[in-house]
């Protein structure tokens, strides 16, 4: 299946560290070095500044705001995406992201209720977060009605 396919993302954030009390100062730097500010409107029109690391995706910025409820989403592991992690990119933006995979779109398509695909959709845990993304505008569409219990 195709979506078996979609590229995994490195763990390497999730790796614990120890830190002596003299290198927490030079860590607390380097965290500093990666924050990534993004502009987000929730499914009501509420607009929001999130923060992000580099490094980290979409999905997992979003999560931490609270803006996606994480339990929707394997967090690291998208063997079986069900595109709940939708979301939609200002179209100033997309430039700046790599193209989509031919597994996102079809990922993306397979959920869509007209099976067209939406040109500024993405999933939000294929979109890894750098600085070149600083400032983006993010909106997280409300549940399809097919989605809501």
């Amino acid at each position: 299946m195709a979506i078996a396919t979609l590229r995994r993302l490195p763990l390497h954030l999730s790796r614990t560290h120890s830190f002596t009390r003299t290198s927490f100062s030079s860590a607390s730097a380097k965290v500093s070095d990666r924050i990534v500010k993004l502009l987000t409107i929730d499914p009501t029109g509420a607009r929001r500044e999130i923060v992000g690391l580099t490094g980290q995706t979409l999905l997992k910025a979003l999560a931490n705001a609270g803006l996606i409820e994480p339990a929707s989403h394997r967090l690291e592991e998208i063997d079986a995406c069900s595109a709940e992690c939708e979301v939609h990119i200002a179209q100033e933006w997309l430039d700046k992201l790599p193209p989509p995979s031919y597994d996102e779109k079809y990922v993306l398509t397979r959920n869509s209720r007209n099976r067209v695909l939406n040109k500024h959709a993405r999933l939000g845990c294929q979109v890894v977060l750098s600085h070149d993304l600083q400032g983006m505008v993010v909106s997280v569409p409300e549940p399809k009605p097919w989605d809501t219990p």
